[in-house]
């Protein structure tokens, strides 16, 4: 099975310009992002795809691969679709799924790649999952850069939110806080229906491209990690991770890489 890691990035964050390549502990986020993403065996390549050359030159100049794409993606996936059918064109290999990978998590572990992944190699029927992690405070279930996320019995998505959700007015004791963490595998043939759709409403109001998804009736996976997530919003966030990446046991494997 041809399964293609993709990390979109981007220089031009409306909340963070310069992200991919801002620095922790001397090497760029996108670094991090990249060589951790190399460690997940059950990806067969790992590619970023950018519209900046900057970011472009930085992974080729530490041996990894990317892509060049438009400048013009208002969303990740379909910067991503772009990249994948670049690949296919130059390689000759289709993909069978793909697996994207924010590139503003720089303490992605690889087996949080695996947790998104098996449940789509173990069922042909699911075409798409995500991670789902716990919200540790409630700073963060109010924070509005978290999506936060409800599930069905199932573990199926039912709606993503920027605002707190379940609600909490009309319950006295604790509700379920969850959150989306962003690796989004996708089969193939489903990324590219799922980039043909239109916006739907809800999708443009929370500014969360999933809706776009449960809003035309379709099952997306919700995978529990219990692993940790730090995303990496405002330069604050990148201050936090820098501390925490001082004792991370991952990153000795390749900071001399």
């Amino acid at each position: 099975m041809n399964i293609i890691g993709m990390i979109p990035a981007r220089m031009a964050s409306t909340r963070f310009p310069g992200k991919p390549l801002a620095k922790i502990n001397s090497i760029p986020m996108i670094g991090h992002v990249y060589y951790r993403c190399k460690m997940c065996a059950l990806l067969t390549d790992v590619y970023v795809a950018t519209c900046d050359r900057e970011v472009f030159d930085y992974i080729e100049s530490i041996g990894g691969k990317a892509v060049m794409t438009a400048d013009t993606h208002e969303r990740a996936s379909d910067r991503c679709a772009e990249g994948m059918l670049k690949i296919e064109q130059k390689t000759g290999k289709p993909t069978d799924i793909l697996a994207m990978i924010q590139g503003d998590e720089p303490m992605v572990y690889p087996e949080m790649i695996t947790e998104a992944l098996q449940p789509m190699i173990d069922d042909p029927n699911v075409m798409i999952t995500n991670l789902l992690g716990q919200i540790a405070s409630q700073e963060e279930f109010e924070d509005p850069n978290q999506v936060k996320v409800v599930t069905d019995l199932a573990g199926n998505a039912l709606y993503f939110s920027r605002e707190p959700i379940p609600s909490r007015k009309k319950y006295s004791a604790q509700v379920p806080m969850f959150k989306q963490v962003p690796i989004i595998p996708f089969r193939r043939d489903f990324l590219i229906e799922y980039n043909n759709m239109s916006q739907t409403p809800l999708e443009i109001i929370e500014s969360v491209d999933m809706m776009r998804i449960v809003e035309n009736g379709i099952k997306i996976r919700m995978i529990k990690t219990k692993y940790e997530t730090h995303a990496v919003d405002t330069a604050a966030d990148l201050h936090h991770v820098e501390e925490l990446m001082k004792e991370d046991s991952l990153v000795r494997l390749y900071e001399r890489a």
